[in-house]
């Protein structure tokens, strides 16, 4: 096409200068090679344009395989990505589904954590709190004969429980105390007077607790000469021993023979507790034990005694079956003899035997 069109306007370029007037040969001879320059050219256009189309064709199919393997792989990417995005989904879905039960846990938490501060803003609940701890880490490692719970002594005092341990110690007995409110305001205490005035409100708190068991709870004849205060809070037990300025409430404790016991510390004295009555109940039955290996000892000698008399009768019997055997081939000797005579071996005759006598015939 671009070949045709050069040539026909080439035709004109030349129709043009030859009709205008005054040209010479020259010009003649040089419009002619210009036509001819400008044919080549044409000619050249032309097959560089075939060149070109041909590559553009190949390039447009390059370019269509690349755009299809491009599209097929956006297909694939997409179609993964949508996978990955779903289950990426459904493991969100099942995260929030456990985040919600956390939730009404924690919900559920909150409404037993206040019911719990309830509780423990009350003397009374409160109190009742520490005997059920009490009440429940006690029987949790001692049997239900080795203690009493609400127990009542002779002074007309009624203790949480009694461990009913023999003399001595004897029994043992422990009272729940929950001084909270002075613990609170020592915890809470924000400058130094407050702390002071609250680290000696929980001093004295406590040592009246200790105080009023040490006189209550400790009868001489009665009792062991000790007894065991209960702190049903691990946070009470350590802040009364990790306070330097509380010392002395250990000291007066330790003096009055009362001994302060977090529930941690109470399920190992508990444990000390058990092994103690194992240990009396074996001593109880020492007695009882060493009488049936005294009857075991003499029936074992009474066995031996007739053992010895049953190997005495073995004896005797072998010896009697010794003593058959010998008359039994005896018997068997004088039959053969006998039953040869009979039947004419080479034997005396019968005349050839002394008669037997009488008198002397006995059986074997």
């Amino acid at each position: 096409m671009f070949g045709l069109a050069g040539l026909a306007l080439l035709v004109i370029i030349a129709v043009l200068l030859l009709r205008r007037p005054g040209r010479s040969r020259d010009e003649d001879i040089g419009l002619t090679s210009a036509i001819t320059r400008l044919q080549e050219a044409a000619e050249r256009l032309d097959g560089n344009h075939a060149v070109l189309a041909d590559r553009l064709q190949q390039t447009q199919g390059t370019m269509n395989e690349r755009l299809d393997s491009l599209h097929k792989r956006l297909g694939d990417g997409l179609a993964q990505q949508t996978e990955k995005t779903g289950e990426t989904l459904k493991t969100l879905h099942e995260r929030l589904a456990v985040i919600d039960v956390a939730q009404k846990n924690i919900t559920d938490l909150s409404q037993q954590m206040v019911g719990l501060q309830d509780i423990l803003s009350n003397k009374q609940a409160r109190g009742a709190f520490g005997e059920i701890q009490l009440n429940d880490l006690v029987s949790a490692v001692l049997p239900p004969n080795t203690y009493e719970t609400q127990a009542t002594l002779s002074n007309g005092k009624r203790v949480d429980c009694l461990l009913l341990l023999p003399l001595p110690p004897g029994p043992i007995a422990i009272d729940a105390k929950f001084p909270l409110e002075s613990y609170q305001a020592l915890q809470a205490a924000s400058d130094d007077i407050a702390k002071v005035q609250a680290e000696r409100a929980f001093s004295a708190d406590v040592s009246r607790h200790v105080k009023d068991i040490a006189e209550k709870y400790i009868i001489p004849g009665e009792t062991a000469e000790s007894a065991i205060m209960f702190l049903p809070s691990e946070a009470i037990y350590a802040e009364l021993h990790a306070n330097a300025k509380l010392r002395s409430v250990i000291e007066d404790s330790f003096r009055r023979r009362v001994w302060i016991v977090s529930p941690t510390t109470l399920m190992a004295t508990l444990n000390t507790v058990r092994a103690v009555l194992k240990d009396a109940r074996m001593k109880e039955q020492a007695g009882v034990i060493q009488k049936q290996v005294q009857e075991l000892i003499t029936d074992v000698g009474r066995l031996d005694d007739r053992v010895g008399k049953l190997q005495t009768h073995f004896g005797q019997a072998e010896k009697d079956i010794t003593d058959i055997q010998t008359s039994t081939r005896k018997i068997v000797s004088k039959g053969e003899k006998i039953e040869a005579v009979q039947l004419g071996d080479d034997v005396s005759p019968v005349e050839d035997l002394p008669p037997p006598k009488p008198a002397e015939q006995k059986l074997i």
